[in-house]
């Protein structure tokens, strides 16, 4: 049976993955949220969405919804709101009874995973993580190899290079996602999806390092169970590589694993759907799941910057 779905965050830039995820999932977006106007984008995946600008309007809207209309009641929230605001939207979500499917990070404090905890209990209903990373097809593959060559060698430890590379304008830093206090920094912010996979694939944590830490890119070393990682993170786009610059490539993405490569760059357009339908298959992944990457993204905010060595610093850490 189709279900109804309200999204907080229409205007933001990963809303429309989310709004093609419902529709390709045969369920309907009766109502949206954002303090912005410009929405338009809705018209191209649903023509009857109850659009709020305020949120209490929108609060209001819902909660009616589910008193007053009977099979009309929202029974997901999609989240796409800046990250400060993920915990108090998805309090809502379970407040008037609805599931709540949350992009990354679920918050920027681990200790508001336990609150957000109880109140699952207390409602019934559930809390669900965009971890996107997990269910795409090469990312998948490898953990899978991994997995086998650990059954042969149990005492195996891989050799990590994660590189990863956007360039953002001016702009960014004038947004919500250039205040650490709002975005929690380039780690949590453009980072902490390749952290979760990593740990998803080669274990916990072990020890960290960070070996730089500025504004606009942040490095260091991670030692995970069965993985030394050295990874790079940045927002500034005179770190691109000179071949992406040459093919006007605006993100560089490598993450190379014994020395080879593995190819992920393709395929990430449709992965909120693949994350869609298993939620509603009764799969989906929850505040546990969520919960190692948040806690090592907060580590990696408040540690000391070190020097390393030469065996742990990536090499584009100068």
């Amino acid at each position: 049976m189709s279900k109804n779905f309200a999204l907080i965050g229409a205007a933001g830039y990963i809303a429309p993955r989310h709004m093609q995820a419902i529709k390709d999932t045969g369920n309907q977006l009766v109502a949206a949220m954002d303090p912005s106007d410009s929405v338009g984008i809705l018209d191209r995946f649903f023509d009857d969405v109850d659009f709020f600008t305020e949120f209490e309007r929108f609060d209001r809207h819902v909660e009616k919804l589910r008193r007053e209309n009977a099979g009309k009641e929202v029974h997901y929230v999609s989240i796409c709101s800046p990250n400060y605001l993920h915990d108090a939207h998805m309090r809502f979500a379970l407040r008037v009874g609805a599931d709540a499917i949350c992009e990354k990070p679920l918050v920027l404090n681990p200790w508001n995973l336990d609150a957000l905890q109880e109140i699952e209990q207390e409602s019934g209903k559930r809390i669900y993580n965009v971890l996107q990373l997990r269910v795409h097809p090469a990312i998948k593959a490898l953990k899978e190899k991994i997995a086998q060559e650990r059954m042969k060698n149990p005492d195996l430890k891989a050799q990590i290079d994660l590189t990863y590379i956007t360039g953002r304008g001016k702009w960014y830093f004038y947004s919500w996602k250039g205040d650490e206090t709002k975005s929690g920094g380039v780690a949590t912010n453009i980072g902490i999806h390749f952290f979760d996979m990593l740990m998803w694939i080669f274990g916990k944590p072990v020890q960290s390092e960070v070996h730089v830490k500025e504004a606009k890119k942040m490095g260091g070393f991670l030692e995970l169970e069965h993985a030394d990682v050295r990874w790079f993170l940045s927002v500034d786009k005179r770190d691109l590589p000179e071949q992406a610059v040459r093919e006007g490539k605006p993100t560089f993405r490598s993450i190379t694993v014994n020395g080879q490569e593995i190819e992920f760059s393709g395929g990430f357009t449709d992965l909120h759907t693949v994350v869609y339908q298993d939620i509603l298959n009764g799969g989906g992944y929850g505040i546990a799941d969520a919960r190692p990457s948040i806690e090592l993204v907060y580590q990696i905010r408040h540690e000391a910057v070190t020097t390393g060595s030469s065996e742990t610093r990536h090499p584009l850490v100068k």
